[in-house]
């Protein structure tokens, strides 16, 4: 465990930014974290070494590489990035004998909650303080239907709560009540050791790396268009998972720090390398595009399965935009940094259907606002729409980032451009995703103190 995973009871560390000269240089951003956690999982599942390389080592992806462990994986760090996996095999998983401490990792503890309701074994789940608010029955009730028993949880199906899986867990039909790649994920996983067919159903299409990374490693799913907007996941269950090598892409949602810092950041001129540009992905891409950013995709080519390219990007004179509720499972951890953007953008955006923000590491809807108020920024929640009136971005606020990386980053962009400093009150939380977030931003030309 890197010394990342012990920021949940480090001590805050506040950080300012500063107003920045132009930003050059080319960067390439941590691995995806979404594909992070499902290689160590399908290393877990798949028989012999599955090779990693470029894992993003931020603190939630190693809890998830530790619950790996303590299930049955041999899991070895070769160099920063590369890494092999040694699986139990589907079916073959331990009784782990601790507690599995996700940290802040929403994304590792649901999928985990998958893989464990599909194997005879029972697990507790835990977590910091801020992953302990967030709603975990949306996981828990389509995993009953599969057979899993929930023995012990706290109040509302929270954690601490303790799994008991099925050793033979039934092929089932679920539709989502939200779009959500963890419910779809952790159905999916639970549903390979299921002796049938095991289907779900989306009313609108969440991001499918999952899908992906099963076809990868030999499974047979089908996936066909569902409605307007939706997708039907059919994945056959108890296939022989064989390793693979994995080759992770940059983060999108990491990429969209630099990213948004070049646009608002007088004469920046940066290239970032390697980015994912998954349709699923690259709402905020889309959304930047429509309020005039330069933004060129150079040398695009597939890496592990996932479309990349590389991404230069220019400062731009943006304009506000209307972004449609249909976009939001695109973009779902960009609307922070976006509402950066915005209120540089001159006139008004609008973002709408961002109920989903309310149950994410904190409620980033009214984080969000308060941050941009607290920096002399016009914006007010109508609903679950957020509308920021961009133009003069005055600066001098403190941010309360309640424990949530992508708030802290994202006012640490504003503040490159802001007239005044913009201060964050806590900047430790950062090592969930991008421990190296500063030290690249730096690289470019952005002053922190």
């Amino acid at each position: 465990m890197s010394n990342a995973a012990v920021h949940a009871h480090a001590p805050a560390a506040p950080l300012s930014a500063h107003k920045s000269g132009p930003l050059f240089g080319r960067v390439r951003p941590p691995g995806d974290k979404s594909v992070s956690h499902r290689a160590l999982i399908f290393g877990l599942l798949a028989i012999g070494e599955t090779r990693i390389e470029g894992l993003l080592e931020g603190d939630d992806v190693l809890r998830t590489a530790q619950a790996c462990r303590a299930l049955g994986a041999k899991i070895l760090r070769h160099a920063e990035g590369r890494w092999s996996v040694w699986g139990a095999g589907l079916g073959s998983l331990l009784q782990p004998a601790e507690t599995l401490d996700f940290g802040n990792a929403g994304t590792g503890s649901r999928l985990m909650m998958g893989v464990v309701a599909g194997h005879p074994i029972v697990a507790r789940f835990d977590g910091d303080a801020s992953l302990r608010k967030r709603p975990m029955k949306r996981i828990l009730d389509p995993l009953a239907l599969q057979g899993a028993q929930v023995l012990e949880e706290a109040e509302g199906g929270r954690l601490p709560l303790v799994l008991q899986g099925s050793s033979e867990p039934l092929p089932v039909e679920y539709k989502t009540p939200v779009a959500s790649a963890q419910i779809k994920s952790a159905v999916l996983l639970c549903g390979l050791n299921s002796p049938g067919q095991t289907t779900v159903i989306e009313a609108e299409a969440s991001r499918d790396h999952t899908e992906k990374m099963l076809a990868h490693f030999g499974a047979k799913v089908t996936s066909e268009s569902y409605g307007a907007h939706g997708r039907k996941v059919t994945l056959d269950g108890r296939p022989e998972l064989l390793a693979r090598e994995v080759r992770v892409p940059a983060d999108p949602s990491s990429a969209a720090f630099p990213l948004v810092a070049a646009l608002i950041v007088e004469g920046s001129d940066i290239v970032i390398e390697g980015v994912m540009t998954n349709p699923l992905r690259s709402g905020l891409l889309t959304t930047l595009l429509e309020m005039g950013a330069d933004i060129a995709m150079e040398n695009r080519r597939e890496e592990g399965g996932e479309e990349v390219a590389d991404m230069r990007v220019r400062a731009s004179r943006l304009k506000g935009v209307d972004v449609p509720a249909e976009r939001a499972p695109s973009m779902i951890d960009e609307y922070p940094i976006l509402a950066v953007a915005a209120s540089f953008a001159q006139g008004e955006t609008r973002m709408r259907g961002l109920s989903e923000l309310r149950v994410k590491e904190s409620d980033r809807l009214e984080a969000v606002a308060a941050g941009l108020k607290a920096n002399g920024v016009d914006c007010e929640i109508v609903g679950d729409d957020l509308i920021v009136r961009g133009g003069r971005v005055a600066g001098g606020g403190m941010v309360e980032t309640h424990l949530d990386h992508r708030i802290a980053m994202s006012f640490l962009v504003m503040g490159l451009a802001a007239e005044q400093a913009v201060a964050v009150d806590d900047e430790t939380m950062i090592a969930t995703s991008f421990p190296a977030f500063r030290a690249l931003m730096e690289r470019l030309g952005a002053r922190f103190s």
